[in-house]
């Protein structure tokens, strides 16, 4: 095996061959902080890294796994978690100031749930600032590898950025209003926001904790599934979490999706949206067709009352998770953060139980349209890879990008059912990646991975990578 191409193998494919002694788990580790040191001085995906205990626990893998003592698919893999997720040996910001050089106790459950597994963490990525959408004014942002001038997408930027430019296999992000689905797609990754419920999230900082998801973000469907199925279930420590069992994600894959049910509402997927997001649109429309699923027709719930309502929800959850250090350390809190806990503040009990109620509405119509197909099949944004100068806007502008961003993802979010994003298409000229959604009803995660695994069998948009010098 060259030991110099092994940074863009799959997880899976990664796996496989530490697994079987192709390649050891401390040389895939070593060979990664390389490319690491290598390119991340200007890409700035990660907050730190945690060398020693990366390759101890690499060194531990090859030990167990030369004994026969093989723990799954992730044992011997290196990963990265996003810088909110509690570490009990380095600390966690949370893409703050506030939090900088926070301590935990222990580690978060998916963060336990890794090590279980035998995945060795290679360090925390960045993040924005709270989790919301933009970078704290002292952190230097990461840097999309296909192009310097896109958009990275938000919140999990870091998670975003460091698969796709082969500095780890998978990353764990986040997704309260698109978080791991804004970044998959600009990204060309393959990332899955789960049933909120699905995954545990004691030991992660909360952005809005009804909102809140926790997922896996990865070059493939195929290895996001293998990390879900490693982090799902439930948990002591989270009441919220799902005591229904996990599927093998694994072993549902591989069942295609001939005579699967994919809902299109032709009319949403269209209206608004970009001429390249409606080709790549009709296009994998086209491909799961071909692939032998029916295609119904279907109409989706209105979204735009649900979709504003999530800027009330999320900035009274926001101001009920900083209540704690907002007013002490108010000065040290980036605009954008601090004006989502203003606004939380000002509610009254009165507007939050209307958001509650429309919250609710829109859930039961999207549970409804979900018993009528299988899968849905949606856009992920209505713009194709935006750039940094489209996002970074203020006033009114930055108030109609948003709106406009978040239309295919918020709305999903209030509704807490899963979805997934991958690649589709590149954007012309720009060369960047762009990317849709399946999404399933509760707890039908193994649906929406079929769909996505089955599509990535007859595409290769996640097989590309940028081109990063010859590296």
């Amino acid at each position: 095996m060259n030991h110099d191409d092994l940074h863009y193998m799959g997880l899976r494919e990664i796996g496989k061959a530490i697994q079987s002694g192709e390649v050891s788990s401390e040389t895939v580790a070593e060979r990664q902080f390389e490319r690491i040191d290598k390119l991340d001085g200007r890409l700035k995906s990660y907050v730190l890294l945690m060398k020693d205990g990366a390759m101890a626990a690499a060194r531990q893998a090859d030990r167990e796994i030369a004994q026969g003592q093989v723990r799954g698919p992730l044992h011997g893999v290196p990963v990265a978690v996003k810088d909110l997720c509690w570490t009990a040996d380095a600390p966690t910001a949370f893409g703050t100031t506030v939090y900088r050089g926070f301590q935990s106790q222990e580690d978060g459950t998916v963060v336990k749930r890794l090590r279980e597994s035998g995945a060795v963490l290679l360090g925390k990525v960045q993040l924005t600032e709270g989790a919301l959408t933009d970078h704290h004014p002292d952190i230097d942002p990461p840097i999309n590898p296909w192009n310097p001038a896109h958009w990275t997408g938000v919140s999990s930027s870091g998670s975003g950025v460091a698969p796709a430019a082969g500095l780890c296999y998978g990353a764990i992000g986040t997704d309260t209003g698109g978080s791991i689905r804004f970044p998959s797609a600009a990204c060309g990754l393959s990332g899955i926001k789960p049933t909120w419920g699905r995954v545990s999230r004691y030991g992660a900082f909360e952005l809005a904790a009804s909102l809140d998801h926790l997922g896996p973000m990865t070059r493939s469907a195929e290895d996001s599934a293998a990390m879900l199925q490693v982090i799902a279930g439930a948990d002591e420590n989270d009441p919220t979490a799902s005591q229904l069992p996990v599927p093998d994600y694994l072993s549902e894959m591989e069942r295609g999706v001939k005579g699967l049910r994919i809902g299109v509402d032709s009319r949403w997927n269209h209206d608004d949206v970009d001429a390249p997001t409606r080709k790549m649109m009709d296009e994998a429309v086209a491909v799961m067709a071909k692939l032998g699923a029916e295609i119904v027709e279907v109409k989706a719930p209105d979204a735009a009352d649900v979709q504003r309502n999530w800027f009330n929800l999320c900035s009274i959850e926001a101001a009920v998770a900083h209540e704690k250090t907002y007013a002490q350390h108010k000065g040290s809190y980036g605009p954008a953060l601090a004006n989502l806990i203003e606004m939380g503040m000002a509610q009254s009990g009165i507007d939050y139980q209307k958001v509650l109620l429309q919250r609710a509405a829109y859930t039961g119509k999207m549970r409804a349209l979900m018993q009528t197909v299988d899968v849905l099949l949606i856009p992920t944004t209505p713009i194709a890879s935006p750039t940094v100068a489209q996002m970074h806007v203020t006033g009114q502008a930055y108030v109609d990008i948003w709106f406009a961003m978040m239309r295919y993802t918020a709305p999903l979010d209030m509704a807490g059912v899963p979805t997934i994003t991958l690649p589709g298409g590149f954007l012309e000229g720009a060369g960047t990646p762009i990317g849709f959604q399946f999404v399933g009803a509760d707890f039908r995660e193994d649906l929406i991975v079929r769909a996505a695994h089955a599509y990535q069998q007859m595409t290769d948009w996640h097989r590309r990578h940028p081109d990063l010098a010859g590296a």
